[in-house]
């Protein structure tokens, strides 16, 4: 028996019990496409990269919304410095998905596996980082440095993607002062955009499925809203744990991915 043309109802209760692991992990610390993107791409093989892409950003989006709205109730948020950064990201956004069917991915996959590695060992050897916030730079700078950093990573996550969540985790904790919780809250709202950038892109140029992307986007809001809650219960030292696994676990991923495809 056949759904939604030629997708059975197995590859899409393979790919709904995938979006919803995803969206989990995600809500969490960031990585959630380490889970849906492979799974997406073993379910639909009749469609193209760019297809995949767009369906996945389609179902991520549902996900990062309901933890960005849950985040909110108890997360301490700046206001304007989140959105500029997440308005900046949907710009990037936009741009990179506009050039991702021009630029071969595996130009990406080094840079990212070693910055995935530094990423990791940085934040391994600081066992106390985003416990507690201690904010850096003052106002305005911080500001600055939310826009450019929300451009650039929102760019790369309409082009490629794997490690956004991890990468604007990283800068808000380390390189702003945030807490992880709260910085948690500002990468699903700035996620928010670039998935938004990205869906929008794609679609006008007609590469989403969109009835597939809707309803593995309601297993990945399910999966967001439970992994935000265990995130609000756990707070920043639980995140901290999360984001070091999802970290290995994308290194190991993105750096099989460089030596199969080099």
């Amino acid at each position: 028996m056949d759904l939604l043309g030629n997708v059975s109802v197995a590859s899409m209760v393979f790919m709904g019990i995938a979006a919803l692991c995803a969206g989990f992990i995600d809500a969490i610390a960031g990585g959630g496409g380490l889970i849906q993107l492979p799974a997406l791409l073993i379910g639909l093989p009749q469609s193209s990269t760019v297809q995949v892409l767009g369906t996945n950003k389609l179902s991520a989006i549902f996900g990062t919304s309901a933890a960005a709205f849950m985040y909110r109730k108890r997360a301490r948020l700046d206001l304007f410095l989140t959105l500029s950064m997440a308005s900046a990201a949907l710009v990037g956004s936009m741009s990179g998905a506009l050039l991702a069917s021009n630029i071969p991915t595996k130009a990406f996959r080094p840079l990212v596996f070693i910055l995935l590695i530094a990423v990791g060992v940085f934040t391994w050897k600081r066992p106390v980082l985003g416990h507690v916030e201690k904010m850096r730079h003052g106002v305005r700078r911080r500001r600055v440095i939310a826009i450019l950093v929300g451009a650039g990573i929102g760019f790369y996550d309409g082009i490629f993607g794997p490690g956004t969540g991890t990468f604007l985790m990283l800068v808000l904790v380390a390189v702003l002062g945030y807490e992880f919780l709260s910085a948690s809250a500002i990468a699903k709202v700035v996620n928010v955009a670039t998935n938004a950038g990205a869906i929008f892109i794609f679609g006008i140029h007609g590469v989403v499925l969109w009835k597939i992307g809707l309803l593995l986007g309601i297993a990945n809001i399910t999966g967001g809203a439970l992994g935000a809650r265990m995130a609000l219960r756990g707070g920043s030292v639980f995140i901290r744990k999360i984001f070091l696994m999802v970290t290995a676990l994308l290194i190991i991923k993105v750096g099989i991915d460089t030596i199969t495809h080099w």
